[in-house]
């Protein structure tokens, strides 16, 4: 496993994490796979967790507190999520942040988390949505600032809404934000236009998420492919969207070097963009944590490869199904 500095907090992350949201709203979650698959994670090098309370109301977090219980020697970073008061994903352009995150809501969520996780401070506190337009209100501001005070969170981030990596730059000028989480990968390469130059001139940290197109990048889709009605994607792949992201990824295919996977090139494509400190890709298995950390070995693709996924850039817009 290799480490990238995250930002200005120094912190030495691995440079592939562990994304939690896996372990509800998806088919095939089995809570004792999972614990097993997360301590595989942490036995080959990685440190970077990432959970949100709105997965499963906080048993995603609970499960984060029993492997941090089960290696107290180890240095692992916990990095979790408010979920907007008014239970909207994403929020809307409309959305106001007495709806969204009134300053007493995010002291008793970050509470929440706080005894969930089973922590005395959180690691990285993000918001799981947000409007580019609360940059300049006081009362988010206030209430982080005496949370961090308290030492009850040692670093705040932003969860960017799907599609929107510019709805963040005036509140990542504030000076507050340590770090963004944004989807980012063969596809969505728009952070790379204005969100990663601003990081990097402010130092902030970089968390990719969404390595695998919520699955279309792991090349095993169809436009046949259906999902039960509980699991998530059963209203993300509508038709429209599911046959366009197959056409997508099924251009890629003759793009995939030899001996290479086409979950591996995405991890690569996005390990070689040395502006990202970590991704999070969603594990349940042990052999996809030691598929996806077999990726941090130091090696990227080459810059010839690299400039022809360029050329698979596909820029798209939130819908009404894209929460």
């Amino acid at each position: 496993m290799n480490y990238r500095t995250f930002g200005r907090t120094g912190w030495k992350i691995s440079e592939i994490g562990y994304g939690m949201w896996g372990l509800a709203g998806w088919t095939g979650s089995d809570k004792e796979e999972v614990l097993r698959a997360l301590q595989r994670a942490v036995d080959l090098g990685c440190n970077f967790f990432d959970t949100a309370w709105a997965y499963a109301d906080g048993v995603s977090e609970e499960i984060l507190n029993q492997l941090l219980k089960n290696n107290p020697d180890k240095q692992l970073y916990a990095a979790t999520k408010i979920p907007p008061k008014n239970r909207q994903w994403p929020s809307k352009p409309e959305s106001k942040l007495a709806d969204v995150f009134p300053a007493d809501y995010i002291v008793e969520y970050t509470e929440k988390s706080l005894k969930n996780l089973g922590v005395e401070t959180i690691d990285l506190q993000q918001f799981h949505v947000w409007e580019d337009a609360w940059s300049d209100q006081d009362e988010w501001k206030e209430a982080i600032t005496k949370l961090s005070q308290q030492g009850k969170v040692r670093a705040w981030g932003l969860s960017v809404n799907r599609w929107e990596p510019d709805n963040s730059l005036n509140t990542i000028r504030t000076g507050l934000i340590d770090a963004v989480q944004v989807i980012y990968n063969i596809f969505d390469q728009n952070p790379e236009d204005n969100l990663f130059p601003l990081c990097r001139e402010l130092n902030i940290g970089i968390i990719a998420r969404v390595p695998f197109d919520e699955g279309t990048l792991t090349g095993t889709f169809t436009k046949e492919t259906t999902f039960p009605a509980s699991d998530w994607r059963s209203t993300y792949f509508v038709p429209e969207n599911l046959n366009s992201s197959v056409d997508h990824a099924d251009a890629l295919r003759p793009l995939i070097p030899d001996g290479m996977s086409m979950p591996e090139m995405a991890l690569r494509f996005i390990l070689s963009n040395p502006d990202v400190h970590t991704t999070i890709p969603g594990m349940r298995q042990i052999r996809n944590v030691e598929a996806n950390i077999a990726a941090s070995d130091g090696n990227g693709l080459s810059t010839e490869l690299l400039r022809e996924l360029k050329g698979h850039r596909w820029d798209r817009t939130p819908t009404e199904w894209s929460q």
